[in-house]
């Protein structure tokens, strides 16, 4: 989830001058390989996504020990996908999520799985698709994903990316994950009203705040 600082995100900085009711959170991929996860527990640290899946062709070779491990912590988890929206339709990327690992189980510890769409590292930003076309991707995910799982995913992106390539409404539907490493959440994206989940820093890993009380992270994972 890196490339998101990469394209004009502010400086990191420490979220605790924005008070609120808010539960501590990190996110994961195979960069980080093997986790600590009794560290990460002691640091305060409430709930995890781990990446699972990245367009058709990437499985997290770490992914078992991130998400099972999370989980047998205590903390509440989830998976997340990379998108490729030039490689394969939402569909299929969504059904490749699903099949290996990006499901949703009702027992309470788990979150709904997670689209991650931001700047493409491999080329061109908006993936050579028009607005329109980003839309009706995202959309054929988010739409998949549901009919597999009953849940609707959550979105992960940035309010620049989001308003320069796709520019949809999901608000209705998806729960928003914001990256932006500043003091604030800032402006969101395009008809987001409300947060759910921060990603304010990527040091020394990802770390996230989810936008409410434990007892609302406990009910978004319970569905």
């Amino acid at each position: 989830m890196s490339s998101q600082v990469e394209h004009g995100e502010r400086p990191e900085t420490d979220p605790s001058a924005e008070p609120r009711a808010a539960v501590d959170g990190m996110d994961v991929s195979g960069h980080q390989q093997n986790v600590d996860w009794q560290h990460w527990w002691n640091q305060g640290m409430r709930f995890a996504y781990c990446k699972a899946t990245e367009g058709t062709g990437y499985v997290n070779p770490y992914f078992a020990q991130q998400y099972n491990g999370s989980y047998d912590i205590g903390m509440i988890r989830g998976a997340y996908h990379f998108a490729l929206p030039d490689r394969a339709s939402g569909a299929t990327q969504a059904n490749y999520f699903v099949d290996n690992g990006g499901g949703w189980s009702g027992d309470g510890k788990t979150l709904p799985g997670a689209l991650d769409i931001e700047y493409n590292p491999y080329g061109p930003n908006c993936y050579g698709l028009t607005q329109a076309q980003m839309i009706a991707w995202v959309k054929d995910f988010s739409d998949t994903y549901h009919a597999r799982t009953g849940r609707w995913c959550t979105i992960y992106t940035s309010t620049s990316y989001w308003n320069q390539c796709i520019y949809g409404e999901f608000a209705s539907t998806n729960p928003l994950w914001v990256a932006r490493y500043n003091d604030t959440v800032g402006e969101l994206p395009y008809n987001w009203g409300f947060h759910t989940f921060w990603q304010y820093t990527s040091s020394p890993l990802d770390q996230n705040l989810f936008n409410g009380a434990y007892d609302r992270l406990q009910a978004l994972a319970n569905g």
